[in-house]
């Protein structure tokens, strides 16, 4: 059996000294790097959770502003393609507009040519008419008369009737 003496006792309670130091004393010391290390442990997985979601959250805002960017592309791919087609008909405009009035133009033109040409005719006809007329007669007439005469005659002419006798 087991002998209970006092070396045995005085063993027992320097034992239970040395667990009370230990753990009032080197359990602390030892608990609090521990508890440090686990603390910063927990920070660093908190920050690289909080990393984790701002790295989502920046993607997100990425592709916001790449369909942002697109999407303002597109615009003003289409306002460059209606100005164009704006541009090309307002060019066409001005080029028949520019077309009917060089067509006016030359018709006024060529209707100016047409009446000098008969004006130019009848003072040739009416000089004819006078040298032959003077020919058969054999005599002079009055320039003054004949003028008046010329004129009536071309006038008559130009208006499709048939000279007054």
């Amino acid at each position: 059996m087991l002998e209970l003496n006092a070396t045995f006792i005085g063993q027992i309670i320097v034992f239970l000294l040395l667990l009370w130091f230990v753990y009032k004393v080197i359990v602390p010391m030892m608990a609090k790097p521990v508890n440090e290390r686990y603390r910063r442990i927990a920070e660093g997985l908190a920050a690289a959770d909080a990393g984790k979601k701002e790295l989502e959250e920046a993607n997100a805002r990425a592709q916001d502003i790449l369909r942002e960017a697109r999407e303002r592309a597109r615009q003003i791919e289409e306002l460059a393609q209606r100005r164009s087609r704006e541009e090309v008909e307002a060019a066409r405009r001005d080029a028949q507009s520019e077309s009917a009035r060089l067509v006016e133009a030359g018709e006024a033109e060529a209707a100016n040519e047409v009446a000098r040409a008969r004006d130019q005719l009848r003072h040739e006809l009416g000089g004819l008419i006078v040298r032959g007329a003077s020919q058969l007669l054999e005599r002079e007439v009055d320039a003054q008369a004949h003028a008046r005469l010329i004129e009536r005659l071309a006038e008559d002419i130009a208006r499709g009737s048939q000279p007054a006798s």
